[in-house]
């Protein structure tokens, strides 16, 4: 029995410094089926869609589209509408793939009722903070959603990119576009299992991702993130969890026991919330094989981000995301 055709979609912009390890990757896959891959470029500035030109001049398994909204999800669904095969499977242009990533991820879909399948977020490093992000994203204490932590195939309700079947992905509209510019990969999980269906983690589909290398570049990542599961809930009424309420209950819990404080000079409750909090950023740094104060930093950003960032967007309201979903 033959293998289905796939397509690999990603979007890119300015990735000229992975670009190459990451086509490299992904045309060295074991497939045995027909394979493509679909970039979609945002106008990249960086000689990233020069390279990427080169590439496909000489590899026939290469296509370049033009992404003109620079944005990650019009690009995706630019490159789905361009692809002829079966399956989709997604890609990311700051990561790398194992050699059997597109094998393992079709084979999960082929053997189960899953809608979609992917795999833990793997995260290496290669400096200082890099590394401290990387450790702060594999501890439990930073990041408890299951899909980061899978040991087994299991149920989830979002994984690390995936692969579905194109026809299952274009009747649901693809992928939706929020002003914060993300959270359509949870957006999408979360609108297939409303309708009963089965997003599935499988440890086998492996690849690495390189996360932030400065304080600052993580921050509005995840300034970003805590925007998208607002836009997420404005959009659908609900979160696919309770967990991103934790880092925004944790801000508002020291914003208001500031204010008691400063207005009644009481201030214990703030101290307590402060040291629970600090206690746990020890011992999550603590346990990491990284340097424990640059992990305690990194996971510290993280929270404080996400949390203001979920609480920006509950403060703004419902509009922006509807005038960006009507585009």
């Amino acid at each position: 029995m033959s293998s289905p055709s796939v397509s690999v979609i990603l979007a890119v912009l300015d990735e000229a410094l992975h670009i190459d390890a990451t086509l490299d990757a992904l045309l060295a896959q074991d497939y045995d089926g027909p394979l493509e891959v679909i970039v979609a470029d945002g106008g990249s500035t960086d000689g990233t869609l020069i390279r990427l030109e080169e590439r496909a001049g000489v590899d026939p398994r290469l296509f370049v589209v033009d992404n003109p909204e620079r944005l990650q999800s019009p690009g995706l669904n630019r490159a789905a509408r361009r692809a002829s095969g079966e399956f989709l499977v997604r890609a990311d242009g700051h990561s790398t793939y194992a050699q059997d990533y597109v094998r393992n991820s079709i084979r999960t879909l082929l053997e189960t009722d899953a809608v979609a399948a992917g795999g833990p977020m793997n995260p290496v490093c290669h400096d200082g903070f890099g590394c401290a992000v990387a450790a702060a994203m594999n501890s439990r204490m930073a990041l408890p959603a299951r899909f980061h932590h899978a040991r087994k195939r299991e149920e989830v309700d979002t994984v690390y990119l995936g692969a579905f079947r194109r026809r299952d992905f274009l009747e649901l509209g693809g992928f939706r576009s929020f002003p914060s510019g993300t959270a359509e990969d949870a957006d999408l999980y979360a609108r297939w299992r409303a309708a009963g269906r089965t997003v599935l983690v499988d440890p086998s589909i492996r690849s690495e991702y390189q996360p932030r290398s400065t304080a600052r570049a993580l921050w509005k990542q995840y300034w970003r993130y805590g925007r998208g599961k607002s836009e997420m809930l404005w959009v659908n009424r609900r979160l696919p969890s309770p967990r991103p309420l934790a880092p925004a209950l944790l801000i508002l819990g020291l914003g208001a026991f500031l204010v008691v404080a400063l207005a009644s000079s009481v201030w214990w409750p703030l101290a307590a919330l402060a040291a629970m909090w600090l206690t746990w950023l020890a011992a999550a740094g603590l346990r990491s094989d990284a340097l424990a104060i640059g992990v305690m930093a990194a996971i510290a950003i993280m929270h404080q981000a996400y949390g203001l960032g979920l609480i920006w967007g509950l403060v703004r309201g419902p509009a922006p995301v509807r005038r960006a979903l009507e585009r």
